[in-house]
């Protein structure tokens, strides 16, 4: 939040999975819900909501839901349980998954990027779920790239559409630990994305007292 300060945004947005993994799951839900001007449900939120059946994750990952549940506040699940999967402002379509499928579909490959685009009339399409940052132009075979900290995607009019994938701010799968996030300036028309170091030995050792899964807090040294 305070990188975003940094940046001089106008609005935030969350692409989903607020809660799933993290040792602080009714903080999280407490600064999205203040901070945020939009956010979408991620297959995270809604398992621990019970909107899908538990039998839809496994290991490390059923059991995380399963703490969460458990502690999950009142007020943290009233806000999460008035969120959609998917979303639209002007130019703009927002997906936890896809827009095939909001919740489950992860856009990594080219089949999955040109039924995206085909389903879709907006510039830009965001979405999350993967947990790696993305940049997809579209075409008849859609071509995409891993997204670097600082890399500039140029969102033109009348140039190519795009397919976005800030990352994730909380568990990273690109082999980068760092908070991963993007910047879309309307005036310049790009997309910035940045990586924020934050005490990644802290959140460790919050999971451990709170018995989460040891798989889960070591893989957050190593972004993936």
């Amino acid at each position: 939040m305070a990188a975003t300060e940094a940046e001089g945004v106008d609005a935030r947005w969350c692409l989903g999975d607020v809660v799933g993994y993290g040792p602080r799951p009714n903080e999280c839900v407490e600064l999205v819900r203040e901070r945020t001007d939009l956010c979408l449900a991620g297959n995270h939120d809604l398992v621990v909501l019970g909107r899908i059946e538990s039998a839809a994750f496994t290991g490390e990952a059923a059991a995380a839901a399963a703490w969460t549940r458990r502690v999950l506040e009142p007020d943290s699940r009233s806000f999460l349980a008035g969120l959609e999967p998917s979303s639209r402002v002007p130019g703009v379509a927002l997906f936890h998954g896809s827009p095939l499928d909001p919740v489950w579909d992860y856009v990594l490959d080219q089949r999955i990027a040109a039924s995206s685009f085909r389903a879709t009339t907006e510039p830009l399409i965001l979405v999350g779920h993967s947990h790696v940052a993305l940049e997809i132009s579209n075409g008849e075979n859609p071509r995409g790239n891993q997204a670097t900290a600082d890399a500039v995607v140029p969102l033109a009019l009348g140039g190519p559409r795009r397919i976005l994938n800030p990352g994730s701010v909380g568990q990273p799968r690109d082999g980068d630990p760092r908070a991963s996030w993007l910047v879309i300036d309307t005036s310049s028309r790009r997309a910035t994305f940045r990586r924020t170091e934050y005490v990644i030995g802290l959140t460790q050792t919050e999971m451990r007292e709170r018995g989460l899964p040891a798989s889960l807090s070591e893989r957050l040294a190593r972004g993936v």
